[in-house]
């Protein structure tokens, strides 16, 4: 056995070293699997291990149909920092220019000595009664109210503590074929697999949910990340009537939308989650789970457990600007801006083949030929864009696409940088090393 994993990785270096040569260029299609077995003499099966092996050390990238490429630029992080882009189109967090008047006219009764006194006690994992009311309003929507809340200190927080809760080490987690990246890390992070479902234009198919043998399933339905897809009511019926496990329903987007919960039609066997980093702000945020009474204890020794309980502070902060209407304001203000966002992008990118929804802050373009996800998003890079090629978001092979994240550069900004990629789109991929 020793010998075989020297030999798949002996190959593995081989090929590495004639990519880095220049030998095999970016951009350069590999040859099917068993060709390449064939080629070198070796098994399929070591022939896909050096695939797997060249993928993980980030020197190819496989695409839906088309097969496996030498990557046309040095492999980063899924949804890493821009590391510095003029133009930041990969990361999603809206703030607005006007918000900050808001937070800090709503934080000033946050500083009288007896309120800060109190906000500086050691929190617990249920928050204040206070908190609680305040979110409870802050979630509920179309008859659907949390009846528990559970308080971390961010949505990633309260992912890693539900997927902890409900998924053994070594357990299988069904996700959507394309998903929140974080979700995959995590579910590394716990031992966990992440089991791609497949998905149609509605979203996750319920065939799939009923195939799929699973510990649990991570579902985006509104607004998922990163589709824009928001499920139709039939689509919600049939997820939920083939649903046989708990279900993690991850409401973050929720705030743009008007849309009722899965937990509204499974409240036992669902556990929302959500947070304030881009309803408010990513630095003053705070997590939220809601899970069925019977997963209430368990999920809380892993909130505990994990060192994600949410700090005092932050907890009683996010109650105060809840209360006091500011969080409602500033979801109001955002709704209106990522839709006047979505125009520019419907304009500039207008004849490509994007997929969106009007109310969200994100699109999806699938490409053109003979544009690939990473020689494009390399391309953008040399003009100071950053944005993040399907890659990032895949569970198994990747479509040839990019997200656009459309919250973060000015109006402007933003116009003249779909401008560019636009121009880029239109022309051809320089594939020189």
């Amino acid at each position: 056995m020793g010998l075989l994993v020297e030999d798949y990785r002996r190959i593995a270096d081989a090929v590495a070293a004639d990519i880095t040569a220049g030998r095999l260029r970016p951009g350069e299609r590999l040859p099917p699997q068993r060709a390449f077995a064939r080629r070198r003499r070796i098994a399929a099966s070591t022939a896909a291990r050096v695939y797997g092996e060249l993928a993980r050390r980030g020197l190819t990238v496989g695409e839906v149909g088309r097969g496996t490429f030498v990557r046309a630029g040095a492999a980063e992080p899924a949804l890493a920092d821009p590391g510095g882009a003029p133009v930041d189109l990969q990361l999603n967090f809206p703030v607005l220019p006007t918000q900050s008047a808001l937070l800090s006219a709503s934080l000033a009764t946050m500083l009288r000595p007896d309120v800060l006194a109190e906000a500086l006690q050691a929190g617990g994992v249920t928050g204040t009664a206070a908190a609680r009311a305040a979110v409870t309003e802050l979630l509920a929507r179309d008859g659907w109210r949390p009846s528990q809340i559970l308080f971390t200190g961010n949505g990633k927080q309260s992912l890693a503590a539900v997927i902890a809760a409900l998924v053994p080490v070594g357990g299988r987690l069904g996700v959507e074929a394309l998903t929140y990246p974080v979700v995959r890390t995590i579910c590394g992070r716990l031992g966990v697999t992440a089991v791609p479902l497949e998905m149609d234009e509605h979203g996750v198919l319920p065939d799939a949910l009923r195939a799929a043998a699973v510990h649990a399933v991570y579902l985006q339905p509104v607004l998922h990340n990163p589709l824009g897809v928001t499920m139709p009511a039939h689509r919600r019926a049939e997820v939920v009537a083939a649903l046989d496990v708990p279900l993690i329903e991850d409401a973050v987007y929720t705030f743009l939308a008007d849309e009722p919960p899965l937990a509204a039609l499974a409240p036992d066997r669902t556990v929302l989650v959500d947070s304030l980093s881009k309803r408010i702000a990513p630095g003053l945020t705070l997590g939220f789970v809601v899970p069925p009474p019977d997963l209430f204890d368990e999920i809380a020794t892993a909130v505990r457990g994990g060192g994600w309980t949410a700090p005092r502070f932050a907890v009683d902060v996010a109650a105060h600007h809840i209360a006091d209407g500011t969080a409602a304001a500033i979801q109001l203000a955002k709704r209106a801006d990522a839709a006047a966002r979505q125009a520019i992008a419907a304009d500039r990118l207008a004849g490509f083949a994007v997929r969106a929804d009007p109310r969200a802050y994100h699109c999806w373009w699938e490409l053109p030929p003979p544009w690939r996800a990473d020689t494009f998003a390399a391309a953008a890079a040399r003009e100071g864009i950053a944005v993040t090629p399907a890659a990032a978001f895949a569970v198994g092979a990747a479509p040839n696409a990019v997200r656009l994240a459309l919250a973060s550069p000015p109006p402007d900004v933003l116009s003249t940088a779909l401008d560019v990629l636009a121009g880029i789109a239109r022309g051809t991929p320089d594939l020189s090393p």
